[in-house]
């Protein structure tokens, strides 16, 4: 899921985390970049480029770079998913891969208990 579009889903059920960047302006940032090692079917391409981009945004502290960083943020975001596609080509384990419906179940089983009021 993206940055943007989890901000949306939880916009009315928690407090955006914001950070202060310059003098007295905030941004919200993003706080759902997500494990991509070790899963069955592996990630996609589409996966390592929302987790590059959404890395990207929150180095930066930008969601939505300015005309004058559009190229400088692409070029970012192309090298961070070009890397992370190696490292995760790269990596070995012993361990079982783990299911994508089971890992999706437990976080909302956490998510659940954590926004229960």
């Amino acid at each position: 899921m993206s940055c943007d579009a989890a901000d949306e889903r939880h916009k009315n059920t928690r407090t955006p985390r914001v950070s202060s960047v310059g003098r007295g302006s905030l941004v919200i940032m993003c706080r759902n970049i997500r494990t991509l090692h070790n899963f069955a079917p592996p990630a996609t391409e589409d996966e390592i480029h929302a987790a590059a981009r959404q890395y990207v945004r929150k180095v930066s502290g930008m969601t939505k770079p300015s005309s004058a960083n559009q190229d400088a943020f692409d070029e970012a975001i192309d090298a961070i998913a070009a890397t992370t596609s190696a490292l995760l080509e790269t990596l070995v384990t012993k361990a079982a891969p783990r299911d994508r419906e089971i890992e999706a179940a437990k976080a909302r089983a956490r998510a659940a208990k954590r926004y229960a009021s």
